[in-house]
């Protein structure tokens, strides 16, 4: 297994060597399509809107979000195995626009496919 990172979207627009994904259902704000290099979004890897509004980037909500976003992507069963395919061939980077960096979905996403595939 090659290497999965988490970077936040406003922080690597370039590319970089690694396959490059997307995770977040909504396009990032003031980052223009053309000036983002990545290889897919995928939006239904990210958490669906009804949870994402619940959880509201609250630093009290995340642990119940962590349980049900894993709750997701057990039933998202070939979408996860797709990333965990790619993940063996390449270095994967898992690109989100949320501010916090220990609060948001792709660190949940991160381990949840290390757990799987590492």
């Amino acid at each position: 297994m090659k290497t999965i990172v988490i970077k936040r979207v406003y922080d690597c627009k370039k590319s970089d060597g690694t396959y490059r994904i997307l995770i977040d259902r909504l396009w990032p704000r003031g980052i223009k399509k053309a000036d983002l290099q990545i290889d897919e979004w995928n939006k239904e890897i990210a958490p669906s809107p009804e949870l994402r509004k619940w959880f509201d980037h609250k630093e009290a909500n995340f642990e119940e979000f962590t349980k049900q976003y894993i709750q997701e992507l057990n039933i998202k069963k070939e979408e996860v195995q797709r990333l965990g395919n790619i993940a063996q061939k390449i270095s994967l980077s898992l690109l989100y626009g949320a501010k916090h960096p220990k609060i948001n979905h792709a660190i949940i996403l991160q381990n949840y496919l290390l757990k799987i595939y590492g």
